[in-house]
């Protein structure tokens, strides 16, 4: 089949296969980026500490971690129809639960399940574009995904905040819930199967591959990087960013919900040209793996700089600090150019166990960033307007920054090659 696809069946994929399974990663952004809003929020009605807050936060991505490898073998066994309407359902659980939460325990649990229930969110859909598009297709159709994504994190900003005018945060979490059983039972009546490419196989025949697969050299070349560039974009942005705007750049809640919604606008914009920017480079003989690191060589740059406006090496203003936040995010996008390299080095029917064994271990590490951010935060005493230490985010920065430099090197110097093209 030509790259271009007739106009019909390109409006079946889009209408069947691309928007069902965008609403769902819509959700699973918004979901893991709405506590930058209301977190604050939450920590002055139950007096939280920055680790309290950050562990609150995080608990979403350990349990998302957690079901990553037996996900992957849930998707080319089961197929992502399935399997992303059941989770979606106990994400809406855990959201309704969330909402009715008055104490950190309750919060908890809330969190833990919207985390197992959106754990699908990227992979099912990445699974659906891997059977369903043409593989030349696929850094495209990743991209435009990942905007869906973008979208969701767009939302959950200066629109949460207006919602917070006229409701309280409990409610905002009941109208989450009904949002994702809509959009789980859209997913279930609308999205087409599709028979595995290869038989699934027996369950340890299945856990095999997944071992097998985590042996590989070449697994280990990108995972380090593509895990220390989204524990750095995705667990600090998607929490750090609005005290960040508070406490080192000043603004106020208003002005915060509108430069977060800046910022994001900024990294839905990458991720609608991380696609369009590899196909294009790779006509001009530079591949999607180079394109891809030496973007996360510009993403270290772009943390520097946060690192140091802080401790006023660099102007901080509300211009400044969006640019330098914006450029963060625009870049940290960047890094999903390494999933057409990974998923295109292993058999189709593979697919799944690849993206979700790569997830496991860079949710675990966002977890991680996140919840220690906050630990870094409270090891400075808070400033007079109550707020968290610059030096406490310039050092915090540091430390994401020094885990950017050790995994570029490594992805830099190592030779390991996939065993297929």
């Amino acid at each position: 089949m030509s790259v271009a696809l007739a106009a019909p069946r390109l409006g079946w994929l889009l209408a069947r296969v691309y928007l069902p399974f965008a609403a769902g990663y819509f959700l699973s952004y918004l979901y893991r980026t709405v506590n930058a809003v209301v977190g604050p929020v939450i920590a002055d009605d139950l007096a939280l500490s920055a680790t309290d807050l950050g562990l609150l936060s995080s608990t979403y991505f350990i349990m998302f971690s957690a079901v990553q490898l037996p996900l992957g073998i849930a998707l080319d066994r089961f197929g992502p129809r399935r399997v992303q309407t059941v989770l979606l359902l106990i994400a809406a659980t855990g959201a309704a639960l969330f909402g009715m939460g008055n104490s950190m325990a309750e919060l908890v649990a809330g969190r833990t399940l919207i985390g197992l229930g959106v754990a699908a969110g990227l992979m099912g859909a990445l699974k659906m574009i891997a059977l369903w598009f043409e593989r030349e297709q696929w850094p495209l159709v990743n991209g435009l995904l990942m905007a869906a994504g973008g979208l969701g994190s767009l939302f959950a900003t200066a629109p949460t905040q207006a919602a917070l005018g006229v409701m309280s945060w409990h409610e905002v979490f009941f109208l989450l819930s009904a949002m994702t059983v809509l959009v789980a039972l859209t997913i279930f009546l609308v999205a087409p199967e599709k028979p595995a490419a290869a038989p699934p196989g027996t369950l340890r025949e299945q856990i095999a591959a997944v071992r097998e697969i985590l042996r590989d050299g070449f697994f280990w070349r990108i995972t380090p990087i593509f895990t220390a560039s989204q524990a750095a974009f995705i667990g600090i942005q998607t929490l750090w960013i609005g005290p960040w705007l508070r406490d080192v750049a000043g603004q106020d809640a208003a002005a915060r919900g509108n430069s977060m919604m800046l910022v994001t606008v900024a990294m839905t914009l990458g991720f609608m040209t991380s696609g369009m920017t590899a196909g294009a480079l790779a006509k001009r003989g530079i591949s999607n793996m180079a394109a891809a690191t030496w973007s996360m060589v510009a993403l270290l740059l772009a943390t520097l700089c946060l690192m140091v406006m802080p401790l006023g090496l660099l102007p901080v203003n509300v211009a400044s600090s969006v640019m330098a936040w914006g450029v963060f995010a625009f870049l940290g996008t960047y890094a999903i150019i390494y999933f057409p390299v990974l998923t295109g080095a292993y058999p189709l029917h593979l697919s799944g166990r690849v993206t979700t064994s790569v997830n496991f271990i860079m949710f675990v590490t966002v977890f991680l960033t996140q919840w220690g951010f906050g630990r870094v935060l409270d090891g400075w005493p808070r400033t007079s307007t109550g707020g968290y230490a610059p030096m406490g985010y310039a050092m915090a920065f540091a430390i994401v920054a020094g885990m950017l430099t050790v995994t570029l090197v490594w992805v830099l110097a190592s030779r390991a090659q996939p065993r297929q093209g």
